[in-house]
Formats: structure tokens, sequence, C-alpha cells
């Protein structure tokens, strides 16, 4: 399984899109379309790229628009951008979500006591590989663990991998730890605001934790997708889930990319 990339307008623009394509050349949403697993046996999933290390932009998933391309999101108008937090330059991971999982502002964790926060749980890869916008399809991904975020009191999952191809997977059983939980606690500092705050006083939660932490929010998205849970402003359109109410032709697809 593979996908390529088509942009519409410039970087740092207003307008920036990213769309996907499959094999087939139909366009498809990375929210829904994509599947979560490579391997479901194995635990080896898919995931998108929306942020590589080292760069500032804040791109995302584009959750409530149709066919959910990447787009940098917009604060009071503005792009974001993440700040330089010393001694790291923009995201220190490459940064993004696993398709078909979804954080439901209407479930009540049991763990953190809050609701999540309405988009795909995130991903924050460490390895050494620096990716650039694009699909990934990890063959073999190593979970290493979970951090709990609590943003705006909603949880914010993160997720931290590594593909077992990188050559340093076998010495990462907990890697990278400590700088990701510094850097997701001060990033929002330069803009003014104070630390983020963490569920288990900022304690990561080992690989079984986070791998039921991911299919219990496939789980939220199966319902999402079904109908069976109110989608608010989220937009569930896709091309290949053929049993999703919000299943729509290739033609249709086509139109959104090129009205």
């Amino acid at each position: 399984m593979s996908f390529t990339i088509e942009e519409r307008g410039k970087p740092n623009t207003l307008d920036y899109r990213v769309f996907f394509r499959n094999t087939e050349g139909k366009y498809v949403s990375p929210f829904h379309d994509i599947p979560i697993y490579a391997d479901e046996a194995q635990n080896i999933f898919h995931a998108v790229v929306e942020v590589p290390r080292w760069t500032n932009a804040k791109m995302e998933i584009a959750t409530k628009d149709p066919l959910n391309p990447l787009k940098q999101d917009i604060k009071k108008g503005n792009l974001r951008y993440v700040a330089n937090v010393f001694p790291h330059k923009g995201y220190i991971w490459n940064y993004g979500a696993i398709p078909q999982t979804w954080e439901d502002p209407g479930h009540k964790d049991a763990d953190t006591g809050c609701c999540g926060d309405n988009d795909p749980i995130d991903i924050c890869d460490i390895g050494y590989k620096v990716l650039h916008y694009n699909f990934i399809e990890w063959r073999k991904l190593k979970v290493l663990g979970t951090l709990a975020l609590i943003d705006e009191g909603e949880t914010d999952w993160k997720v931290i991998v590594i593909n077992m191809e990188d050559p340093e997977a076998n010495n990462f059983n907990t890697g990278y730890l400590e700088a990701t939980f510094e850097w997701f606690k001060k990033y929002k500092v330069p803009d003014g605001k104070p630390e983020n705050q963490f569920a288990f006083n900022g304690e990561f939660k080992d690989r079984d934790f986070a791998l039921k932490t991911v299919k219990e929010t496939h789980e939220f998205w199966k319902a999402l997708i079904s109908k069976k849970t109110n989608a608010g402003e989220l937009n569930c359109t896709n091309t290949c889930v053929t049993d999703s109410p919000f299943c729509c032709s290739t033609t249709d697809a086509k139109a959104v990319v090129m009205p």
C-alpha cells in the first residue's frame, strides 16, 4: 500500500493544502480512508506525518474539511508556528497521527478524568530519518509508550513510536522520553501561555498501555464513521469505507480537490 500527495497553494499560506491519492488514483482522506493497521496481528500501524522534524509550521489533518487534507493550523486569522525552545529547533520528532483513530470529546477517560480532544491520536516518531509531508507506511512499528497531555482540560495522547527498520530501533525501549516531556511541557510558554499539564504526574505509560489506548480510539472512530456518534463539526467524507454513510463517489471526491 502506498499513497501520493498533491499540493494546492503555496506552503506557509492560508490556502495551502496537501491532498492524498491511493495507487488507484482515487482521492482519499488521511483521517478515514488509510487503514489503521499494516498488520493487525503484529500491531503494525500506518501513520500520517503532519510535521517533519526540525520544522516549525503547525501542520495538521484538517478534520473539518472534506477529504481532510493537511493544512497549517490557524488561530485568530494567523498561521500557527511552534517556537524554538532551547536547545530544540521546531518539532523534535516527525510528528503525526494514526488514521482511523479518534479521541472522542464525549468520552471521559477513566484514567485521566478528561474527555478526548476531537482529533486522531498523535504520534511522535523518534527515528533518525527526517521525513517530509507524506504518508508513511511503517512495516515494523515499535510503540514505546504514551504520554497523556492535558490540553485545556482535554486528553491529548502522545504515542511515542519508532520504525523497526530504523538502525537504532533495537536500542530504544523507552527512549527520548525526557526530551519529549520537556518539549510538550514548555512549547507554548514563548507564546505567553503557562506550562502544559499532564495526567499521571507526567509519567509515561508503557507499550501495552499505549496499544490499548490506540485500539480504544479506533473503536471510537468506528462509531464516528458509521454515524453512531454525532460527528459535530468533523467532516467524515471518505471514498473507501464502503459501509459508511459518509462514503462518496470518486467524482464527488475529485470535485473537492478540483472544484
